[in-house]
């Protein structure tokens, strides 16, 4: 890992979980017991493996989450720590279990299948500082896990001039309230505003909503990308594909990193798209980040 540039501080407010990753020759049936091929124990979540990526890129991630005091929690404490990610935990003293993900991952294709409760079980508030942190840092990125910490954050960011890119998975009540402050947008090809049907509309829809910058990824496919300025496509590397979780996590972490040192919307899209690349290119959740370029 490169050795952090405390200059290039970045904050990171979203979901952490604790993942149990299986790599296995086919996803179960039901009622199907298989032998996993093997076994990881990290940290996950989007924002957490965003961090992650930051941190291995050369930054100085802080991550702003609800993990709590259970021995599972310390588990994910432990890797998050390991990858230079500094925690700032919302609940450090909630004794109930983090955030367990089961995650399947399928040898032959890279496929991933994952069951979590993400943080559908968890209302937290803003742990302390968070807004002086959001505006210290060289850039914000969200994925609307946590609503009222990613609220108060990004309010920050805004006053202070500070760019605010938002990881759009899926669409959550707080985006109609997080949009306005949002400067850049990733999302998944799945992701749909409310009432839109494609993609086009989805786009329309997060302009509409103030969003100047939206890029829009389709797994190994053109990244589609509009702006003030025009729009375009960018094309990842075409890699075999070895495992795909946490491929849009990395994306994110990338694209953060690369808007934090100054780069243009599209030089920073192309290091986004080599990153996931490289990331689905290697088995394990941690051992692409040795292949990184230092």
């Amino acid at each position: 890992m490169q050795p952090a540039d405390s200059g290039l501080r970045g904050l990171f407010v979203g979901l952490a979980t604790l993942d149990a990753v299986y790599r296995v020759e086919h996803v179960p049936a039901a009622d199907e017991k298989v032998v996993a091929l093997s076994q990881e124990l990290a940290a996950g979540g989007p924002a957490a493996n965003a961090a992650v990526t930051y941190a291995a890129l050369g930054g100085s991630p802080v991550l702003a989450t609800a993990l709590g005091a259970h021995p599972l929690a310390a588990q994910a404490h432990a890797d998050l720590a390991a990858h230079g990610v500094d925690v700032r935990d919302a609940t450090p003293a909630i004794e109930e279990p983090p955030a367990v993900a089961t995650v399947l991952v399928a040898d032959a294709t890279g496929e991933r299948a994952v069951v979590s409760l993400g943080a559908s079980h968890q209302r937290v508030g803003a742990p302390p500082g968070l807004a002086r942190l959001a505006r210290e840092s060289a850039v914000l990125l969200l994925d609307g896990h946590h609503p009222e910490p990613a609220l108060t954050a990004a309010r920050a960011a805004r006053d202070a001039g500070v760019p605010v890119v938002l990881d759009a998975g899926s669409w959550k009540d707080v985006l109609e309230d997080l949009l306005p402050l949002v400067d850049i947008a990733a999302c998944s090809a799945a992701f749909r505003t409310p009432g839109a049907g494609d993609e086009e509309a989805t786009v329309a829809g997060l302009r509409e909503r103030g969003v100047p910058f939206v890029a829009v990824t389709h797994a190994g496919g053109p990244v589609r990308w509009v702006s003030p300025a025009g729009s375009g496509t960018v094309q990842p590397p075409a890699v075999e594909v070895r495992d795909t979780l946490g491929a849009g996590d990395a994306f994110h972490g990338a694209l953060a990193y690369a808007v934090a040192r100054g780069d243009a919307f599209v030089d920073a899209l192309g290091l986004a798209a080599r990153t996931a690349s490289l990331r689905v290119s290697v088995a394990g959740q941690r051992a692409w980040l040795a292949q990184l370029p230092r």
